[in-house]
């Protein structure tokens, strides 16, 4: 069983916990290049666990492209969002009020070097949550996230992005749960850059807002137990 730090945020600035997120990477990653050089004085790496809010904003991954931002720099300031090009996997997303997003800085060797397995354990935290809700998701081949319908073409949609990045096996970014956030946003962007597929929330499948804190609450248990972990405060 490892041990995580977790923190919730609350509502953030975008860049403020970017640059916290690369705090807390960096300093695992320099703890492990450290052991390497001298492999009598063995420092312990340290878990950590993130969950935010973020005002608007909109981010853009290594292999994303500008040709899915529907918005020029007046426009963006015209609807008081930020925008930042950034060092995750994926293309472009969008955070907003009411959507979770979730931030593990994880020593993966401390669990398996696997990324793929990291990716779908993410996945399958949040397919878990949303069967405690009644909504039935999954897969959808070829893409990261958690989709609902994704057996059918025509209706498959996305309600949790995804996007990490791995340094020494230490990990950052991670996912964002749509949970009552406005989906109207997304309108100004192609979704992680797929054209044909639609995005939906937890409170649009049931047709009504849900608790925040519940939310948190069972994600954090489904991850417990998806990973193995136990949280420190």
């Amino acid at each position: 069983m490892q041990k995580v730090y977790f923190e919730d945020l609350g509502l953030v600035d975008y860049q403020k916990c970017w640059d916290y997120q690369e705090q807390l990477n960096q300093q695992n990653v320099q703890i492990k290049l450290r052991n390497r050089k001298n492999i009598n004085s063995q420092e312990d790496t340290t878990h950590h666990l993130l969950f935010c809010e973020h005002p608007l904003v909109y981010t853009l991954g290594k292999s994303g492209s500008m040709d899915n931002l529907k918005l020029n720099a007046n426009e963006l300031e015209d609807i008081s969002a930020s925008f930042y090009k950034i060092n995750r996997g994926g293309d472009i997303t969008h955070h907003g009020p009411g959507q979770l997003v979730v931030y593990p800085i994880f020593d993966l060797e401390k669990f398996y070097t696997d990324i793929h397995r990291f990716l779908r354990e993410l996945e399958e935290s949040v397919i878990q949550l949303l069967l405690e809700y009644g909504i039935k998701a999954g897969r959808y081949d070829g893409y990261t996230g958690v989709w609902l319908d994704p057996d059918d073409e025509l209706k498959a949609r996305k309600i949790c992005a995804m996007g990490i990045r791995c340094s020494r096996w230490v990990t950052m970014h991670g996912i964002a749960l749509n949970v009552n956030n406005d989906l109207g946003y997304f309108n100004n962007i192609i979704p992680c850059g797929i054209e044909d597929k639609q995005v939906t929330s937890i409170a649009q499948e049931l047709g009504s807002l849900v608790k925040m804190d519940e939310i948190k609450s069972v994600l954090l248990n489904k991850l417990s137990s998806v990973f193995g972990i136990e949280y420190i405060n």
